[in-house]
């Protein structure tokens, strides 16, 4: 039962370091919940206790979060770009919105250079989930 699972690819969320912890909360669920929504196959069956109560699925591999400065998050937002690989991102703005309409337009008012990003995910290849987290280290 406690065998070691090892999986090809790499669920990552990168935070940027400054966040306060409820920030960091906040846009980890967020960013978790994107990466879901575009691979759905991701997650693994419903959960049920010995009762024979029913809970909902969650990701059927480790969600790993990171966190760099925004300097850091910046390179991985365009190592992640120019590889072509799909992220969800959360941006500064999105703190003070209060539903996804307003979300979305917060990020589509500013080009990708100047998006004020505090967090991103992603889900791809393991090596190349860690090339594009260079620099990041794993959330204490």
């Amino acid at each position: 039962m406690n065998e070691q699972i090892r999986f090809d690819t790499k669920i990552a969320v990168l935070l940027r370091d400054d966040l306060e912890l409820w920030q960091r909360l906040n846009a980890t669920a967020f960013l978790a919940s994107g990466v879901c929504s575009a691979t759905p196959e991701l997650v693994g069956d419903p959960y049920e206790d010995a009762d024979g109560t029913a809970y909902l699925p969650m990701f059927g591999q480790p969600v790993l979060v990171f966190v760099g400065d925004g300097r850091t998050l910046s390179s991985a937002h365009g190592r992640a770009l120019r590889r072509g690989l799909r992220m969800a991102v959360f941006t500064s703005d999105l703190f003070s919105t209060g539903n996804d309409r307003d979300n979305r337009a917060a990020v589509k008012a500013v080009s990708r250079d100047r998006l004020d990003l505090v967090g991103l995910a992603l889900h791809g290849p393991k090596n190349g989930v860690d090339k594009i987290l260079k620099g990041a280290t794993l959330h204490p």
